[in-house]
């Protein structure tokens, strides 16, 4: 049956995207690294589980229609010699400074230990361990990348964000969780501290947290502030030796539900995805599982729920959406004050809707849903969903945890599809919806 024909009667039309293979055939799941740039180009990381092989970065061109290979990710970082297991993924959105993008590198590949995936303590084939995540910049107009920094205790680089206005970038590492700045202008790099117990690498139901996957910086002071997966908000300012919990406000709200931040399976109290709304000197977030919008009000130490941004059919069934952690394609448009959102939506067969796993024990699908796309006009608080993503031949993209807005209104995400006979993450592109 035609995967169209199975969504709930209650449905808007589909919109139909269009899938690009980019040529890399072991593209694998890619969280966040997607960004429109201002030379109206779309910028993109495919990422890969292979020992052998680093992730790879991409350009696509909206004026040729056209994808470009651009780098290996291990060559960046000036370790294709290193014979150590790749930097293999991108876990970060680009972020566009003075000409060059901004952004940081991730392991691809871990090893099970105890149950868990886990950063790997023992190398295939005479490989070195994982050298870890580097912050590398890439110039626009020469083409060039630049190697940066790397952290420290070789972990990856988890969640990014940057201070335009003061040439910081930060990052939270991965699996430990260090917080950590550099400084473009001087290239040094700072370990400011743990941001929330053990991280991932702790025990669960001891001193295991999940980490914040999103940071944002009040342009006002230069303040970072990041949540932790048992509710509290804390922040660092330039100069400070360390992390502030913010004493006032917190996310632990009924309406995101219950958690348990001692185990796996959700991102607890975490806000999923956040950023600065400049109008009204907050930052906008969503809660992941409870797919909730909200904002805080970092200076009043504030935080007001706006509105439920999951889809329509999954605000009148009332259940929470099939990714345990919730979705990262959660990004303004090009007018700076409409949300675009790319969530899920239950899938109804026979007048029943097809229920995944209760739980499930990593940031994962616990079952099938489709896709929707969401805009939140901030200013009318006008929320719309525009319906169901489908391919011309019927099929859904799966997976979808990252979103870029292109200047004439279409969206771009990175998803699973078939290509050639077997399941690959590529570039998605969905058509302007207004």
């Amino acid at each position: 049956m035609n995967p169209v024909n199975e969504t709930n009667v209650l449905e808007s039309s589909p919109i139909i995207a269009t899938p690009y293979f980019s040529g890399f055939d072991m593209a694998h799941d890619t969280y966040n690294a997607i960004t429109a740039a201002s030379n109206g180009k779309i910028y993109y990381i495919l990422c890969s589980e292979s020992y052998e092989q680093g992730g790879q970065f991409y350009v696509y061109n909206p004026a040729t229609d056209s994808t470009e290979w651009l780098a290996d990710l291990t060559e960046i970082c000036g370790e294709t010699n290193a014979n150590a297991i790749p930097q293999g993924k991108s876990h970060v959105r680009f972020y566009e400074c003075n000409g060059k993008l901004y952004f940081a590198t991730h392991i691809g590949v871990y090893e099970m230990i105890d149950g868990m995936e886990r950063l790997p303590k023992n190398a295939p084939d005479g490989k070195t361990l994982y050298p870890g995540g580097h912050f590398v910049s890439y110039d626009l107009t020469t083409g060039t990348f630049e190697n940066l920094a790397i952290a420290p205790e070789g972990e990856g680089i988890l969640t990014m964000t940057i201070d335009k206005e003061r040439g910081y970038l930060y990052g939270i590492t991965w699996p430990l969780g260090y917080f950590i700045q550099y400084d473009i202008k001087a290239n040094t790099l700072k370990t400011i501290g743990l941001v929330s117990a053990k991280g991932e690498a702790g025990i669960p139901g001891d001193d295991y947290r999940v980490l914040c996957r999103s940071m944002f910086v009040d342009p006002l002071d230069g303040a970072v502030y990041f949540s932790t997966s048992e509710g509290d908000i804390f922040r660092y300012c330039p100069g400070q030796e360390s992390l502030q919990k913010l004493p006032h406000v917190d996310l632990r709200l009924d309406y995101f539900g219950r958690y348990d931040p001692t185990h796996p399976g959700s991102m607890g109290y975490n806000w999923r995805k956040i950023f600065w709304y400049v109008p009204e000197q907050v930052a906008y977030g969503i809660h992941g599982n409870s797919g909730y919008l909200f904002k805080f009000d970092p200076r009043r130490q504030r935080i007001e729920v706006v509105e439920r941004l999951t889809s329509e059919p999954s605000r009148k069934s009332g259940m929470f959406d099939q990714f345990s952690y919730g979705y990262l394609g959660f990004q303004p448009g090009t007018d700076q004050e409409t949300i675009y959102y790319l969530t899920g939506g239950p899938i109804y067969q026979d007048g029943k809707r097809l229920k995944g796993a209760d739980q499930i024990a990593k940031g994962a699908a616990k079952g099938l849903e489709n896709l929707h796309l969401i805009t939140f006009h901030i200013p009318s608080q006008t929320y719309t969903d525009h319906g169901p993503v489908f391919f011309a031949d019927g099929t859904r993209p799966t997976y979808v945890n990252s979103i870029a807005i292109g200047a004439d209104g279409s969206v771009y995400t990175l998803a699973r599809f078939s290509h050639n006979g077997h399941e690959i993450q590529d570039l998605v592109k969905i058509p302007a919806v207004f």
